[in-house]
């Protein structure tokens, strides 16, 4: 079973179709017991990343998202939800992170083009491609929908799997341990993004 955590922020339904879509047992919920009895997660997140933080921190998720993480159980992290893994942000000063992943999340430079990157852009899958599950399958180079004008800046960069250009080059997707999360949505991502969440479900 996959829990999709509700915390009161993020289009969940989209979400929640596309893994079903899959025949995944998917379910939406802010109930920590189910939560425990998931066998993976998925924590989406739209808006600003202090909203999305004050959120968790009131629903009282935070300790069994850890715990979860912790014990070794695969979360997915999905657009607000890959940057919240992180320290903190540029958009919101003072507001903590999960610091589930070490890294700043920053303010895309693109001079010259619109700001936030919204759109369909190519991600370029990093090499070697072992333990990048997600991709499985897929092209070096695949389409997916973006809508974001912060990307995460990991200490170490050998967590990024995969990026894409817009001005500068941005995090598209990390993996460190059982976590991997993408900056783009694979539930708006047509064929490529279904392959992608397919790969979660069955990795």
């Amino acid at each position: 079973m996959i829990a999709i955590i509700d915390y009161g922020v993020g289009n969940l339904f989209s979400a929640e179709k596309a893994f079903a879509a899959l025949g995944a047992d998917v379910r939406v919920t802010s109930d920590e017991s189910t939560i425990r009895q998931a066998d993976k997660i998925v924590l989406p997140g739209v808006g600003a990343f202090g909203d999305c933080m004050k959120n968790l921190e009131e629903s009282g998720l935070i300790p069994v998202l850890k715990e979860s993480v912790a014990a070794g159980k695969p979360l997915l992290g999905i657009c607000v939800g890959l940057q919240v893994l992180f320290d903190g942000s540029e958009e919101s000063p003072g507001a903590k992170g999960l610091g589930l992943i070490h890294g700043m999340v920053k303010k895309i430079q693109a001079p010259g083009l619109k700001v936030p990157h919204m759109g369909w852009n190519s991600i370029k899958v990093r090499e070697p491609r072992e333990k990048l599950d997600l991709f499985k399958g897929l092209s070096d180079k695949p389409y997916v929908y973006f809508v974001h004008s912060y990307h995460a800046v990991p200490e170490d960069k050998s967590v990024i799997t995969a990026t894409t250009e817009y001005g500068e080059q941005l995090t598209a997707a990390v993996a460190c341990g059982n976590i991997q999360a993408t900056q783009f949505h694979p539930e708006k991502s047509g064929d490529v993004g279904l392959a992608i969440l397919k790969n979660f479900v069955e990795g």
